[in-house]
């Protein structure tokens, strides 16, 4: 098949589920075109069957921001007809899905072709955006005009259906990871760089913006350290960072807290961790929480949207209600310091990751689109 794949290119999670999508289909023998403003962060490896394509966005005094949607349109259009795409694969509702419409006519109108258009539902885009008065008919219509829709958990779907009046059926296709590449690095020497005392290493992962409420991984840290020699990882970086900073001074803990910064090859870093904390207020799925799991690393999580469909309380890690820092570090301080039972939580969370392999994945998004092609 010849797919063209069209995402944010950014360390958010759809663009890197959309990413890595695209390369796990292009090493199973797909053309993969890649359409977006600038190429994807996880876009890292040289295959003769991926394609990247630049959406050029021109700016002129007329406009204040500059029309995306449209210039995406248009660049999906293009493609399409100069590659031959058979399928339009979108990623994240907006705007892609309602640029994908408008492609969609475009290439009716040039050609009578009616391309096929799968939009896939990440989070973010249904629950707090898509919400938006602002936006929520052009979603809704969207989302309805695409040929196929998935949805990346079960909360997701529902949240979907709950939300917004869509009349089609929402297929659920699970975030991935490739948990080869992560299990390859488990005996890597990182926890020797940043736990030279053999210290307990703590970590969190994500973009810092408030709904990951990130302010409570320090104050969870604060506590562990008070029972526990640890160190703190914080990879990732957002409006949020500075204020972390400022607590982990405030509470004292500044100098066993390192901020790492947005990372590429997080496989390297995540496996050197003993615990992996997410507090988001919402997640649709976590996909920060798979990788950990795939590093053999538990995950102490909240219980909302659809981590409790990836993190098994008490057999892959712990689920906690949002903000109740004080019972997350109860729940931190008994398994860190029970070796049998940290030890067996990491073997269940890596036992539990290869349910969402790629491998057994990228299937079913190629069964799906197969439905939609003439």
């Amino acid at each position: 098949m010849k797919i063209g794949i069209v995402c944010y290119p950014t360390f958010g999670g759809s663009g890197v589920l959309a990413t890595e999508l695209g390369k796990a289909l292009a090493l199973r023998g797909h053309q993969v075109h890649f359409i977006t403003y600038s190429q994807p962060v996880r876009l890292d490896i040289f295959n003769p069957n991926i394609f990247y394509h630049e959406v050029p966005v021109p700016s002129y005094p007329l406009f204040e921001y500059p029309p995306y949607e449209l210039a995406l349109s248009s660049s999906m259009v293009e493609v399409i007809m100069r590659h031959q795409l058979d399928l339009l694969h979108v990623h994240y509702a907006i705007p892609h899905a309602s640029a994908g419409y408008m492609a969609k006519k475009i290439l009716q109108s040039k050609t009578g072709r009616d391309i096929p258009m799968i939009t896939t539902l990440h989070g973010t885009d249904i629950t707090l955006v898509g919400k938006d008065k602002t936006y929520e008919p052009a979603v809704t219509f969207s989302i309805n005009e695409s040929d196929g829709i998935t949805a990346v958990s079960e909360n997701l779907r529902e949240e979907t259906y709950k939300n917004f009046n869509i009349s089609k059926q929402i297929e659920v296709i699970y975030n991935f990871v490739d948990v080869e590449r992560f299990h390859n690095h488990h005996n890597n020497n990182c926890k020797c760089l940043f736990a030279p005392n053999d210290e307990k290493i703590i970590m969190h992962a994500s973009n810092f913006r408030r709904v990951k409420r990130v302010r409570d991984v320090i104050k969870i840290f604060s506590n562990i350290s008070k029972q526990i020699n640890a160190k703190l990882l914080m990879v990732g970086d957002g409006p949020e960072r500075i204020h972390c900073e400022e607590l982990a001074r405030s509470l004292g803990v500044d100098r066993d807290v390192r901020f790492l910064g947005k990372q590429e090859k997080v496989e390297e870093i995540f496996p050197c961790a003993d615990l992996f904390i997410l507090p988001s207020e919402y997640e649709s799925f976590g996909l920060a929480a798979l990788e950990a799991m795939a590093s053999h690393t538990p995950v102490l999580s909240t219980n909302v949207g659809g981590i409790p469909e990836v993190n098994i309380d008490g057999n892959t890690g712990y689920l906690y209600n949002t903000g109740d820092t004080d019972t997350a570090s109860q729940k931190a301080i008994e398994l860190l310091s029970d070796e049998q039972k940290l030890s067996t939580m990491k073997e269940n969370a890596y036992r539990h990751a290869l349910e969402f392999d790629i491998e057994k994945i990228i299937p079913h998004y190629e069964n799906f689109y197969r439905r939609f092609l003439k």
